[in-house]
């Protein structure tokens, strides 16, 4: 009962966080489904947006909460810097994930092409004419008219040029 009367203003800040943390949470999923439903996005895009969010404000949160309770901002940041250290060495390629899930949040925002939709890869090695079959967080799914699947990443989707075909081409014939 005493720690409970010696701690009431860090109680209080932290019932006032976890209160603005879950009120954030529907808001921005509110948002975000709302823009879907505008755009013509499918469901489990936009969930994938708002679990990212979600990752997003709670670490935001949990830093707050350690203030709080009287961690030194400069310990917090220590250690989350040593665990992004340590997932960095441990999963090597981490820059490429965080650049693809950033440019999957990116393609859903700015929607410059849907599932559907047959696209052109300006790319001089490996030039692609494909329909998008899904677009997911870290790639792309794509199908070419020979049926093959291409998983293509998402960061690359921003990086190439890519074009909107309206009719895609077909292999004609040309006689004279």
């Amino acid at each position: 009962m005493e720690f409970l009367k010696l701690y009431i203003k860090e109680e209080i800040a932290t019932g006032i966080v976890l209160l603005f943390f879950f009120i954030a949470r529907i808001i921005t999923a509110k948002i975000v489904r709302r823009f879907a439903k505008i755009s013509q996005t499918l469901e489990h895009r936009s969930n994938l947006v708002i679990k990212y969010f979600n990752i997003l404000l709670g670490t935001i949160a949990v830093i707050a909460i350690f203030i709080i309770w009287g961690v030194k901002p400069q310990n917090v940041i220590l250690v989350f810097s040593s665990v992004f250290a340590v997932i960095g060495v441990a999963m090597f390629a981490q820059w490429s994930i965080l650049s693809n899930v950033t440019s999957g949040i990116i393609l859903f925002f700015s929607a410059p092409f849907k599932i559907g939709d047959t696209i052109r890869i300006h790319d001089k090695d490996f030039p692609l004419e494909a329909e998008i079959e899904d677009i997911r967080g870290f790639h792309t799914y794509l199908k070419t008219k020979e049926g093959e699947l291409i998983t293509y990443p998402n960061s690359l989707l921003l990086q190439k040029g890519v074009s909107v075909l309206k009719f895609p081409s077909e292999e004609k014939e040309f006689t004279d």
